[in-house]
Parts: structure tokens; sequence; C-alpha cells
């Protein structure tokens, strides 16, 4: 299940909040021609600006896929819920029903079956020579960052060390620190992302980001953007 309108949901939500293209793209460090191209399907955001976007307007994984809530089971009996089957306090989620992201340079994330908990669970692919950002700034968010990778190649920049994973290879980090992956092989890397935090502390900034309360003004960057988001003391 792709995610067509992923633009059209930044775009809702920039709006609800009265915030203007011009103020987004200013505060984020980027063209406001940028984020219209993103709005408007004309282009796909990389991961660090994709990150930056939805951390900057307050909004979830779920919400920017258009994942409906997760309904609770009214009877002790097996209810459908789409995309989950839900049977007592278990859910299954058919591959096929993978709401499905495809960003800038040959990134792809696939939602997986998190329900409403505090991780944004994703299958995440690397295509050879695709880089979490194509500007090569690191990126910062709100969280704990856990993956596990499956198969091909991945270099992982984390502050000042770089590592490489390779299949059965896993790592975490506090996602606050700046980080970026790359794919510098000829073959496809794909693993498992577990975002924990990142959901729980949007959830907690939505009343000041609709308030009509002033954004961040000492930002010139996306990485600042995060950096100022992310400041959890």
């Amino acid at each position: 299940m792709v995610a067509e309108d992923i633009g059209g949901r930044l775009r809702t939500a920039r709006m609800q909040k009265g915030m203007s293209l011009r103020s987004v793209a200013s505060a984020l460090g980027v063209s406001a021609s940028l984020i219209s191209q993103v709005e408007t399907g004309k282009t796909q955001p990389s991961v660090s600006t994709l990150y930056a976007i939805v951390t900057y307007l307050g909004i979830s994984i779920d919400e920017l896929l258009g994942v409906p809530p997760t309904t609770t089971p009214v009877t002790d009996a097996a209810v459908t819920v789409a995309p989950a089957v839900t049977a007592g306090r278990a859910a299954v989620q058919r591959a096929e029903d993978n709401a499905v992201l495809e960003m800038e340079n040959g990134v792809r994330w696939e939602r997986l079956a998190a329900g409403e908990g505090p991780a944004d669970a994703l299958l995440v692919t690397y295509d050879p020579g695709a880089t979490s950002s194509v500007e090569g700034k690191l990126m910062r968010h709100a969280g704990v960052e856990y993956a596990y990778l499956l198969e091909g190649e991945l270099t992982v920049q984390v502050d000042f060390d770089t590592y490489t994973l390779r299949p059965g290879d896993s790592l975490h980090f506090d996602s606050i620190r700046p980080h970026l992956y790359l794919n510098q092989t000829d073959r496809i890397a794909r693993g498992i992302w577990f975002v924990v935090g990142r959901r729980e502390y949007n959830q907690s900034m939505p009343a000041a980001a609709g308030t009509g309360q002033t954004p961040p003004t000492s930002i010139a960057s996306a990485v600042d953007v995060l950096r100022a988001m992310d400041d959890l003391d």
C-alpha cells in the first residue's frame, strides 16, 4: 500500500498550525520551493529533510502515512481492523497492507505493525548509493534508535564514529546524536528499524506548535531544527 498523499498531509498539518510555506522553509534552512514541491508531490524529501519537517510540525509517522489508529477489540473474539487483524492483545499486519513511503535517492520505508505504542517500527531499504541525506548533513531527532540489518551492507556515522553493518549486525543509539546512513555498495541494504520515544515526544509538542507560539528563531538548518526540538533536558 503505497502512501500516495504524503505531501498533502504535510500541507494540511502545516496549514492547521497556521504556518506559511516561507516560515517553515526558513526554519528548516531550505527553500520555499522545495517545501512546495514536496507538498505537491513533485519531489520526494530525503530522510533527514522528512524527519525535520515532521518534527517541526509535530506529527507522527502514522499520521504522515495515513495509517488509522488501531481499534481496541470489544469482545474476546478476533476482530478484523484494517489494516491489522487483532486477536486479543496481538495484532497481525499483512505484508500487502504495509504503508510504503518512497523517499529521495532510493530510500524506502515500510511501516510495520506498531499500533499506538511508543515506537515507529519500519522495514527500511537503501538502494545502492542511497543515503539518508543527499546534502551529506547528519540528522538528529527525538528517541532511541534500534536497527538490525537483514541483508546488504550499510555504513553508519554517529557523531565522529563510522561503522559498517552487515547481515546480522545490530546497533542502537540516542537519536539526538548526529547520524547519517549510506549504502556504498552495489547491492540493496535492508533492515528493521525501531525508533522508540520519538512519537511520545512529538505528542507532548502539538499544543505548543498549534497555539501560535513563535517557532525557534536561532535556526539555520534542518539539523538545528532537530537539535532545538530534541532538547530533552
